[in-house]
């Protein structure tokens, strides 16, 4: 398995220092090297392109800004010097944040991070997930955690990962929405949101626009208001 990297750094020596790193990495093709995500554009129309090494300041527009206004934007792991770009950058979903000067081992690291989701993808329906079963493992750093069906409250997807939310806490893995919801009993949970499922036994509360679950406001799409209603709802409601 191949992926297609493509480096963005508007330094010339940090762009070289990364394609020498990619071309050490026998799992990494170079598709292209561009100094700014303008540049960047033209390359995605023409290439299929997995991974993008991320520069965040840069002329033109910033490596920040490209993945606020980009759908669906390959794989990215963000190169960069400054630090303060860490929480912003993971909430917009990137794989892994490299600090300047980066080492050898810190890049194979997050590149094999690249690996494991792209296999993911590829093979969607490999998690042994069980629709019978009372519980399943998921690997969370360098653990695997037990997570009984019975005590989720919700799971939240990114683009990366999914955050399952349960009555012991929260777990993030390396696991696709889509992935988990093939393997989930739908008589016991739903999808209220693109990024969300929750647990039906779990709802205190339905408004228009947010389901409430202890502390949690989940947002209902209008896409989905119509099927939650019908199904946790009408069933059980009181009427005069």
């Amino acid at each position: 398995m191949k992926i297609n990297s493509v480096i963005i750094d508007d330094e010339p020596l940090a762009r070289e220092g990364i394609a020498n790193y990619v071309r050490e990495v026998d799992f990494l093709h170079l598709v292209d090297t561009v100094e700014n995500p303008v540049e960047l554009m033209s390359v995605l129309d023409k290439n299929a392109v997995d991974l993008l090494f991320l520069d965040i300041q840069m002329p033109k527009m910033n490596g920040i800004d490209f993945l606020k206004i980009t759908q669906n934007p390959p794989m990215v792991i963000i190169t960069t010097a400054y630090p303060s770009y860490a929480l912003e950058g993971f909430r917009l979903n990137v794989l892994d944040y490299l600090l300047k000067p980066i080492t050898f081992d810190r890049f194979l690291q997050a590149s094999h991070k690249a690996k494991e989701y792209k296999q993911l993808l590829a093979k969607p329906t490999s998690a042994t997930l069980d629709k019978n079963d009372d519980y399943f493992f998921v690997k969370c750093d360098n653990k695997y955690e037990k997570i009984y069906f019975a005590d989720i409250l919700y799971i939240q997807g990114m683009q990366n990962y999914v955050a399952i939310y349960t009555l012991k806490g929260k777990y993030v893995t390396l696991l696709t929405l889509k992935n988990i919801e093939e393997n989930l009993n739908p008589h016991l949970f739903i999808r209220v949101h693109k990024s969300y499922i929750i647990a039906i036994s779990k709802i205190d509360s339905v408004e228009s626009h947010e389901i409430k679950i202890q502390s949690f406001n989940i947002p209902l799409s209008r896409n989905y208001r119509e099927e939650v209603i019908k199904r946790v709802v009408d069933g059980k409601l009181w009427k005069k």
